[in-house]
């Protein structure tokens, strides 16, 4: 059987969470209001960060593919929540290009940003499952 990928999440202090994968480490804290000290995003903050970076680095790919500048070239997010459930319910991405990027290329930016692996998880729907598990001795 194959090993599936795994993140190990830590608590660092106050009110940070790290995630180590491989050997990155991303570090997440709550902001001042919620008791944290701001020094890095909030987990929230950071999945929305991912969704716009995500489409970024497939239009990113995409321009140097084909030599073409990226300067001017911008994605803008919005997001929109449902005013009852505060549960993110929609999001969108304008691709903002310069008046010179040729217009021959201007959709196929939107086809390649929504090829966003992020975007395709989202979609899935993945099925999440949360346990406790009791382990012996120290963890490493």
């Amino acid at each position: 059987m194959s090993r599936k990928p795994e993140v190990l999440i830590s608590f660092p202090g106050g009110k940070r969470v790290d995630a180590a994968f491989r050997t990155e480490v991303v570090s997440t804290d709550q902001p001042v209001d919620a008791g944290g000290e701001a020094s890095a995003p909030a987990p929230f903050t950071l999945f929305l960060a991912s969704i716009g970076t995500c489409a970024g680095i497939y239009v990113l790919g995409f321009c140097q593919s084909r030599n073409l500048p990226t300067e001017g070239i911008q994605i803008r997010q919005r997001m929109a929540f449902d005013p009852e459930t505060r549960v993110l319910s929609g999001v969108e991405l304008d691709i903002e290009v310069p008046p010179t990027f040729p217009e021959k290329y201007r959709e196929a930016l939107v086809r390649v940003a929504d090829q966003c692996a992020v975007k395709k998880a989202i979609q899935a729907q993945p099925e999440f499952v949360v346990r406790t598990v009791v382990v012996s001795g120290d963890a490493e």
